[in-house]
């Protein structure tokens, strides 16, 4: 394998993929999915692991550094990759789609209407799957309140709302990995989160809990740290807009039906 070649603005995008969609801890060069796109773009599983190292050093949101001998080209496809998650994210996605036949993000395209309809339906799947696979990997697939570990039972949920914030909807600090039924009550604005990274629980929710399978569920958690991620550490700015905008010491729907009653 060539391994004195310079790399290309494609292979890094697929680089800065797979570290995004792999736990921190599993970026070393026996890592099947490492070794895999080391022999689709012809290189080395050591390489690979380097370039991921390189990009850990590179990368804000992570509080110890990795590697720092990148290069210029390393820097500057980072930084459109960061710049716009959106556009990045889906590219990088139909590149490795390329690379590996086997690999499908949507296998039922042609259900989709032909034309910007079905684009947009195929583009919005590929995202959705790509923050999934991202945020379950930074949590290490462990709900950060929870800690349930059933893949099928996690969420990669938005701290501001996919709707509300366009720019930042692929952005993973604006995500958390929560089991089902935690992310709905965050979506409710039942549950927030501090700036300190502390569960509040909204009175509406205290006052309903009176079972103790509820209590234990949701009351036991009270300001308690939620287990941080490894990277994409859940920006403070998203979490005030949820708290000011989201959260609520009662729900929209119990306020609206006592203004009925009354």
């Amino acid at each position: 394998m060539s391994e004195h070649r310079n790399w290309t603005r494609e292979e890094l995008i697929l680089a800065i993929n797979l570290y995004c969609r792999t736990p921190f801890g599993k970026i070393h060069n026996r890592n099947p999915e490492v070794i895999k796109l080391a022999a689709a773009i012809n290189r080395t599983a050591s390489a690979i692991s380097y370039k991921l190292a390189n990009f850990a050093s590179i990368d804000p949101s992570l509080p110890r550094k990795g590697a720092s001998n990148f290069s210029k080209l390393d820097q500057e496809v980072w930084n459109e990759f960061f710049n716009d998650w959106e556009k990045l994210a889906y590219e990088s996605e139909r590149l490795r789609e390329k690379l590996d036949k086997t690999y499908l993000v949507n296998r039922n395209e042609r259900e989709f209407p032909e034309g910007k309809v079905k684009e947009g339906i195929v583009k919005l799947r590929i995202n959705q799957a790509f923050f999934r696979q991202t945020i379950l990997a930074t949590y290490n697939f462990k709900c950060c309140i929870t800690a349930i570990s059933i893949p099928e039972l996690l969420v990669a949920s938005h701290i501001v709302p996919w709707a509300k914030d366009e720019k930042h909807r692929m952005n993973p600090c604006n995500g958390l990995c929560l089991n089902a039924l935690h992310d709905r009550a965050f979506d409710l604005g039942m549950i927030t989160l501090s700036n300190d990274y502390r569960i509040i629980i909204s009175s509406y929710l205290e006052n309903k809990c009176t079972y103790e399978s509820e209590r234990n569920y949701f009351l036991k958690f009270k300001n308690q740290r939620i287990a941080l991620p490894d990277r994409f550490l859940p920006d403070k700015k998203f979490l005030a807009y949820h708290r000011e905008n989201i959260f609520k010491q009662k729900t929209r729907l119990s306020v609206e039906s006592e203004n009925t009653v009354s």
